[in-house]
């Protein structure tokens, strides 16, 4: 089959990150094809309504799988052959690839397997995949930047992560896949998951219930809208890596590897936010006092984030600019809606 032009395979569709991608592209005039394999990690509920809202659109195609199924997406890549392809699918969370680490080598590992094998069977012109800003793991040199060294991983869900970095590198060099990694940083907003701390500190602040507050508050983290994140991938779309001749001088700051077509970049606030604020802001949006419960530091956790965009601000002229308090304000307005409360 010809490649279908601004047609775009997106990997967990019913996420999060994957549903607001979705409804940017389509609003944007794309085909979208959507795969997601509705897991249990969180609430199926809401990502089966993220996805009916998506199939109320004519340009979006849902299918529900397991990328790591053999062959699932292979058969995708040969009856739709892609423009690009966003791999977003992924088994997260730093606490639960603790308690379960093999549904990560499932999903994280085997799964970006299968997505690499079918890339290289049907190329599409730009593949663009999830990492995350836990890659960082152990480094205390900040603002993170893509050309720094990553090498010390804090929890088994950035070790699959910085595996994937790896993983996609390799298929970039040996099989020419313009590749780009995203390191995503705390992103948040309507639509949520159950398990970010914005929706369930809301949840609990508006039932009257004690919030856990670890490292007895003593966090930072770099908090990314989600219309921000999607608008910073969709500006990403067409910045496709090149494999470099010997001549080339790509300077300093950015990240694309001198042996593949391949570049890491960072989408983040470049604004680390202490933890005890970003809850006085939740606390200014629900008009209710947060009942605190301060704890010692979790494993696998890292005290700080921080991005530095200016390689994104580079390629593509645009960095993120949501305010927090604006930013968790929408968030709760949609919490109350959506649960009716």
């Amino acid at each position: 089959m010809s490649r279908s032009k601004n047609t775009a395979l997106i990997t967990g569709s019913a996420g999060f990150i994957g549903y607001h991608l979705s409804q940017h592209l389509l609003a944007s005039g794309w085909r979208v094809i959507g795969i997601d394999a509705m897991t249990d990690y969180y609430d199926v509920a809401l990502k089966k309504q993220r996805h009916a809202m998506l199939q109320d659109h004519t340009a979006f195609r849902a299918e529900t799988a397991r990328i790591e199924t053999p062959g699932a997406l292979t058969a995708l890549f040969e009856d739709e052959a892609p423009d690009i392809v966003i791999h977003l699918a992924a088994q997260a969370g730093v606490r639960y690839s603790i308690e379960n680490p093999e549904s990560y080598v499932d999903s994280n590992l085997v799964g970006t397997f299968r997505l690499l094998e079918a890339a290289r069977a049907y190329p599409p012109a730009h593949m663009l995949l999830a990492s995350t800003s836990s890659a960082y793991g152990a480094s205390v040199e900040m603002p993170y930047s893509e050309t720094q060294k990553a090498d010390w991983q804090m929890s088994f869900y950035a070790a699959t992560k910085k595996a994937n970095e790896a993983m996609a590198h390799s298929y970039a060099h040996l099989y020419n896949l313009p590749t780009t990694m995203f390191r995503f940083f705390t992103v948040y907003g309507p639509w949520g998951r159950p398990d970010m701390a914005l929706f369930k500190f809301t949840k609990a602040i508006l039932n009257d219930e004690p919030i856990d507050i670890y490292n007895h508050g003593n966090m930072r983290r770099d908090f990314t809208y989600i219309d921000d994140l999607v608008t910073g991938i969709h500006n990403l779309v067409d910045c496709v890596p090149r494999r470099l001749d010997d001549t080339a001088d790509i300077g300093e700051t950015d990240s694309l590897s001198p042996v593949a077509p391949y570049r890491i970049v960072n989408i983040g606030n470049s604004n680390p936010v202490p933890l005890m604020d970003f809850i006085e802001a939740i606390e200014a949006a629900t008009g209710r006092r947060a009942r605190k419960n301060f704890m010692d530091m979790q494993p696998g956790d890292v005290p700080a984030t921080w991005a530095n965009t200016s390689l994104l601000e580079q390629l593509t002229g645009a960095v993120p600019q949501m305010p927090v308090h604006e930013g968790v304000q929408r968030f709760v307005e949609w919490y109350r809606s959506y649960y009716s409360v």
